[in-house]
């Protein structure tokens, strides 16, 4: 018995999962503008009987014949269709007909769910019907008015419940209708009477002129507006309301007192004064500035930049999102028959299709633990067999559970498609950033400003490059060269040295550099430890022009609130872009990490902001002090749990399907986007634009830093040396050992002034030449000595 039970289920399963008819797209757009065109031709038919209709009697009796000419604008056809519905049908209410075809093309077109078109037609035939009936008490004078049908009914219903039973029929036929289709109730036709009860009164009231008291304008305001007499009403809202008793009592109208003033009451007036702040000196300055010239503009230099065309990104074929409707069923039924195979219902499940993953969102039965769900990762991939399940357990803001399943035909997210979108093209942000689009093909955008910092990861050949393309085009597409400066690290020497093309546009680099491109690791330190200077200068800018950020900064200097004449001066952004950060740990260590942990901890308020790339950022390549101040993570396809682990603190790196799938995080949520592909030659294309056009003069300059290795013949100069030189000659003779780190200890001074001070003790022949790793030799052996050399340079 048992089996027999098993069998007609499996049955009923197979006969459930029989797909049923369905219309392609291409015969949905076929039979859609078939209906279409027909409501027109109708509709013509129709306007043409009222001036044609007469004319067309006689034609009607020979309407087979060729030469008999009709004059509808239809012809024959349209003569024959006209006076079957106008005249021998429902008369005028026919319209109605050819308005439900031409709605029926819209829906065919639009592909919206069939029952609302059915509700249409059932309540658009009754219109019709009711209409006609209604007409048909003028049946005998104009005939078209209710057609044949209409005037037959009347006549007919006249017979046994006379006009009056009609009308009242009709009356009763109204408030069904709007009964059952609007949902008016009784409580609707009181509010109208009330509320025209009360402009009647109120407007009695006001012929006597009175002021109200005791109740706020806005208040009076809701009062005296009169509410729709066909109001939803609240239990037949889609949202839950729980206290029903404190909405009626917000919305009922306020009591309120009324009470005429007395004739000398009303003379009474009262002058109101308003007391303005009165503006320091230098307010009343910048406004005459900002008045006779206007607003500062940081880009009058290259006021004729033009930013690259979106004809210089490639358009792909395949870009739009096709719906396999067998694939979707076929995922579903396995996700379905896998989850039932271990006791585990569905209540519903929905399909959320991206660019490459499909979402299946599933609501399991009451009592299922999510654990259950989570553990089956692993056998829901064995019946797809797919690569790249997730499972999002549960989905954040959401009641439900995500699987995501690659789709087998993946679908190219161009970088034209992200930056054309009117998210990218609108987006009021800093630094806006364009990575790609979501599982739901929303373009995804987000702002660098705001990040501060963003550390990228993933496997090698999986899109880290592309993906430093994607975010260094974006600012390309949107920011003036005036507004925004690279900062670009390249250890590979081949990935950014197109962008060499916009030096002089874009680029920063150090005043000694021939390239802006750094590939040399010794410019790399150098030019971090310029980043750092550049941060305490900014900072100390802010700090003269009391603001907090770079933001107000700006926004003060465009008013001409601060003079250039004191140092202050426009700011653009920095962004630091380092690919393979890891080499540089390996070849540089410390002497990297230091300025980096510097920057990512501080130069968030001042515009600068970091974005380092690396195949695994382990504890030996970015230090915890280093990865807390990148909260902003992008997570490229990686081998293994723990490197996902490594990179956002938690698994699903692993389970991508690489080719530019990645998993961003800003220190909450997850999201799965598809990053926007951009290929080397459309950024030629776009370096080659911009470079054509008018530039400055020289690429941006940094602050110049003395390294240690770098020390001069002119660094002897006696006048030129620091007020502490012979003080730290003395600790570094005492000691023995020649280096800055000593010197900082000792007499608590900065990195950069200690460097200095070692450079002018190897100028003067203290200490000898730079040894790498090792500390400086001691040439001058003990004190005596020194003060020898001291002497010897007083008498030269």
């Amino acid at each position: 018995m048992a089996k027999k039970k098993r069998t007609t289920k499996s049955k009923k399963k197979q006969a459930k999962n029989t797909p049923g008819f369905r219309l392609s797209n291409q015969q949905k757009l076929v039979f859609g503008s078939l209906l279409i065109i027909l409501a027109v031709l109708l509709c013509l038919s129709f306007l043409s009987y009222f001036f044609t209709g007469n004319a067309d009697q006689s034609t009607l009796s020979e309407i087979g014949s060729r030469n008999v000419k009709a004059e509808n604008w239809l012809s024959k056809a349209g003569a024959w269709l006209s006076d079957l519905f106008i005249n021998r049908g429902f008369g005028i209410p026919s319209f109605i007909f050819a308005g439900l075809l031409f709605l029926s093309g819209i829906y065919m077109l639009v592909d919206i769910k069939k029952s609302k078109l059915w509700r249409h037609w059932f309540w658009g035939t009754l219109i019709v019907i009711w209409s006609s009936l209604l007409l048909g008490f003028f049946g005998e004078k104009i005939s078209m008015l209710g057609g044949t049908i209409g005037y037959e009914m009347n006549s007919f219903l006249q017979d046994y419940i006379g006009k009056i039973g009609i009308a009242l029929m009709l009356i009763f036929g109204l408030i069904v209708y709007l009964a059952v289709r609007f949902k008016v109730t009784a409580q609707s036709f009181t509010k109208l009477f009330a509320s025209a009860k009360k402009e009647i009164k109120e407007d009695f009231i006001l012929s006597d002129e009175p002021i109200i008291t005791g109740v706020d304008n806005s208040l009076s305001d809701e009062a005296e507006s009169i509410k729709s007499a066909f109001e939803i009403p609240l239990e037949n809202l889609e949202p839950t309301i729980t206290n029903h008793s404190t909405l009626k009592k917000e919305t009922s109208e306020p009591e309120v007192e009324i009470e005429t003033l007395k004739p000398e009451d009303q003379e009474l007036e009262m002058e109101i004064e308003t007391v303005e702040e009165e503006k320091s000196l230098t307010d009343n300055l910048s406004d005459k500035l900002v008045e006779d010239f206007g607003l500062f503009d940081p880009t009058l230099e290259l006021g004729n930049y033009k930013f690259p065309p979106l004809d210089l990104l490639k358009k792909y074929d395949i870009e739009g999102i096709t719906i396999n409707q067998e694939e979707l069923e076929e995922n579903k039924n396995k996700i379905v028959e896998t989850l039932n195979n271990y006791n585990i219902g569905i209540s519903s499940i929905k399909a959320t299709i991206g660019p490459t993953v499909t979402l299946y969102e599933i609501v399991p039965n009451a009592g299922i633990r999510i654990s259950k769900i989570k553990n089956l990762e692993d056998d829901i991939a064995l019946s797809l067999a797919a690569l790249g399940i997730r499972i999002i357990a549960p989905i954040p803001g959401k009641g439900t559970i995500g699987i995501e399943v690659p789709n087998k035909n993946a679908t190219i997210v161009s970088m034209r498609s992200v930056i054309a979108s009117q998210k990218f093209q609108k987006a009021e942000m800093e630094l806006p950033v364009a990575l790609g689009k979501t599982i739901s093909n929303e373009t995804f955008i987000v702002d660098l400003a705001k990040m501060p910092h963003l550390l990228m990861a993933g496997a090698t050949g999986q899109g880290k490059s592309v993906g430093l393309n994607a975010v260094l085009t974006s600012l390309l597409y949107k920011k003036h060269p005036a507004e925004v400066k690279f900062v670009l690290v390249d250890p590979k020497k081949v990935e950014l040295t197109l962008y060499n093309k916009i030096e002089r546009h874009y680029l920063a680099k150090l005043p000694d550099s021939e390239e802006a491109i750094i590939t040399d690791n010794t410019k790399v330190i150098n030019t971090l430890n310029s980043l750092c200077i550049e941060m305490d200068n900014r900072y100390e800018m802010l700090k003269n022009a009391f603001c907090r950020n770079i933001k107000e900064y700006n926004e003060k200097f465009k008013a001409r609130k601060l003079n250039p004449n004191d140092g202050h001066q426009f700011l653009p952004y920095i962004v630091l872009v380092v690919d393979e950060f890891a080499d540089l740990i390996m070849t540089a260590g410390k002497e990297v990490e230091t300025p980096i942990a510097r920057l990512a901890q501080l130069a968030r308020a001042i515009g600068i902001h970091l974005i380092i790339a690396t195949q695994r950022p382990s504890v030996n390549v970015i230090t915890g002090l280093i990865k807390a101040n990148f909260p902003a993570r992008v997570a490229f396809r990686v081998t293994s749990k723990i490197d996902s682990r490594t990179i956002l603190d938690g698994s699903g790196a692993d389970q991508l399907i690489g080719r530019g799938d990645m998993l961003f995080t800003q220190g909450n949520d997850i999201t799965r986007v598809q990053c926007a592909f951009v290929d080397t030659p459309e950024v030629e294309k776009i370096t080659d634009y911009i470079g054509s056009q008018k530039a400055y003069p020289d690429a941006h300059l940094l602050p110049e830093y003395v390294g240690e290795e770098s020390g001069t013949s002119l660094d002897n100069i006696i006048s030129d040396r620091d007020v502490l030189f012979k003080e730290a000659a003395e600790v570094i003779v005492t000691a023995q050992q020649g280096s800055a780190s000593l010197l900082q200890r000792k007499l608590k001074l900065g990195y950069n002034r200690a460097g200095r001070l070692i450079d002018q003790l190897e100028a003067a022949g203290i200490v000898g030449p730079f040894e790498g790793s090792k500390a400086r030799q001691v040439i001058i052996p003990d004190l005596m000595s020194l003060e020898q050399l001291f002497e010897n340079e007083k008498n030269n």
